[in-house]
């Protein structure tokens, strides 16, 4: 038996039968191109001539099937994946939203503080301007934005034990509550 003579025999119907299976022309030119690699690979191992015809729809049939698996299990592999995506934003969310109140939190007790502190904060510790540069933004000196630094740092602390209690949940997040006003 020659290749070529029963690729031309076959390739119509077994076009066809692939196409109708998959429903999909990209898909099916593979699992076709497939199909007749095996058969041209395989094709010595054939005892009865009489029987090609069944035996090059089998592999055709079980290429299709193949297919059909290896896409279900990707499907549930791509359905795990888009789950733990949606767990993982879930979580991010989560993580911005403390992130957010604990900001608010801490950025309502810094009001607290006096308005040098507050500017000499925010500049050195948000903003992260260096010394020299808050120094020439203020129109102090370098010494006395290292000062100014290190008594607005003493005096926040000292609002934050005042009035919040930080405290690590479960999670091991570092969690601000307000203390209740008395």
């Amino acid at each position: 038996m020659e290749f070529w003579k029963i690729y031309d025999q076959f390739y119509g119907p077994v076009r066809k039968f692939i196409l109708a299976y998959v429903r999909d022309e990209w898909v099916a030119d593979d699992l076709i191109q497939e199909t007749f690699i095996r058969v041209q690979k395989n094709l010595d191992s054939v005892k009865d001539p009489s029987k090609i015809s069944s035996w090059i729809f089998r592999i055709a049939h079980n290429l299709c099937h193949d297919h059909f698996r290896q896409s279900k299990r990707s499907s549930l592999n791509q359905r795990n994946i888009q789950r733990e995506i949606l767990g993982f934003k879930e979580a991010v969310v989560q993580k911005e939203l403390e992130r957010q109140q604990m900001g608010e939190c801490v950025q309502d007790k810094m009001d607290l503080l006096p308005p040098d502190y507050r500017t000499v904060l925010i500049l050195s510790d948000i903003m992260t301007f260096s010394q020299k540069e808050i120094a020439e933004i203020l129109g102090i000196t370098v010494s006395n934005v290292k000062v100014r630094v290190h008594r607005a740092r003493n005096k926040f602390r000292a609002i934050l034990e005042e009035h919040c209690s930080f405290e690590v949940d479960e999670r091991s997040v570092l969690v601000c509550d307000p203390k209740e006003e008395e």
